[in-house]
């Protein structure tokens, strides 16, 4: 279970290592997504090629896919079967229009699942927004802090030389051995 975290109680190592763990997650959550959606394309384009696949066609030369970037030319046998890759090295025969059903439930299965991804991706960009805005207003901070101390000791060391500069009894900062008294 997540643990809640008070980012202002944080200081800036600590909002460091929140807002690094946060680009971490963003970035999975975005290449979990992008692969998501190569798939669910590769799926789109199967579909979009059993447009093509009629009786008319049959007998008609094409390329088979063999591997990423390896066709070899074939004819058009079946217009009405075809050979699906079910997944894990398996196919299966379908008719076209159970191949169409096949692809639109895995086309369907991908978008639901990149929907269950992006409101977590959104959360963590926002989280990541805030923790942004909290290191600027603790730099900020330091930064006023910082000002404030030199402004102390510029203070302080313009009233040390007013007071080696006054003479008189009383008044004098350094003794003769260089001691304060």
């Amino acid at each position: 279970m997540a643990q809640l975290v008070n980012i202002t109680k944080l200081n800036l190592p600590q909002l460091e290592m929140l807002k690094n763990q946060l680009d971490q997650e963003v970035e999975f959550l975005s290449t979990s997504i992008a692969q998501l959606k190569v798939v669910q394309m590769k799926y789109v384009e199967a579909k979009d090629c059993l447009k093509a696949l009629n009786k008319s066609n049959e007998g008609k030369e094409l390329l088979v896919l063999l591997t990423s970037s390896l066709y070899v030319p074939g004819r058009l046998h079946d217009g009405e079967h075809v050979l699906i890759d079910a997944g894990t090295s398996y196919c299966g025969e379908k008719t076209a229009e159970d191949a169409k059903d096949f692809f639109k439930g895995k086309i369907d299965f991908f978008t639901k699942q990149m929907e269950k991804i992006q409101p977590a991706l959104q959360k963590k960009h926002t989280m990541k927004q805030v923790v942004m805005e909290m290191m600027s207003q603790k730099m900020q901070q330091l930064t006023a802090l910082g000002a404030t101390k030199a402004a102390k000791t510029k203070d302080l060391v313009s009233e040390i030389g007013q007071r080696g500069r006054t003479s008189g009894p009383g008044t004098s900062w350094w003794g003769r051995e260089g001691f304060c008294v």
